[in-house]
């Protein structure tokens, strides 16, 4: 017995059928690296988590910033790619991380939340935060991304 799948080439999927599709296949390479996951994606709204622990210190004893601004750099860009019509794709042209807080293993699971600010024809901008499960505020950031058509 034979069993025929449908599947539709990415490019003929809208931004937020893309990102599911992704999921369904384990998710982004990098989101398994550091062990992130997506805790929900909407039309201009993604959320990502992490629990921070050891394997992602800096020589100094705490999470390097760089995990913090690639949480905030996916959220935001999954919540630009989420608002994309089929056939176009981004790429990111500026990140800014403002840094408030120190995350450390103790810190317990974050919360990167991205929304879309601005969707043009050329370019979109977001905003995240990144957040403790208190709601404290530990990271922040904009970006801008250019839409390629």
């Amino acid at each position: 017995m034979t069993t025929t799948v449908n599947v539709r080439p990415l490019a003929e999927l809208s931004g937020l059928e893309q990102l599911q599709a992704t999921l369904l296949t384990g998710g982004a390479p990098i989101g398994r690296l550091i062990g992130m996951d997506v805790d929900s994606l909407e039309i201009g709204r993604a959320v990502f988590s992490l629990v921070p622990g050891a394997q992602h210190y800096n020589p100094i004893g705490v999470v390097h910033g760089g995990i913090a601004a690639t949480m905030l750099d996916s959220a935001m860009g999954c919540a630009v790619h989420s608002t994309l019509p089929p056939g176009a794709r981004f790429t990111t042209v500026d990140l800014h991380v403002h840094y408030t807080r120190a995350m450390t293993a103790d810190t317990g699971r974050v919360m990167a939340i991205g929304e879309t600010v601005h969707l043009g024809g050329r370019t979109a901008t977001a905003e995240g935060r990144l957040l403790d499960e208190a709601g404290t505020v530990l990271a922040h950031g904009t970006t801008t991304c250019l839409i390629i058509r």
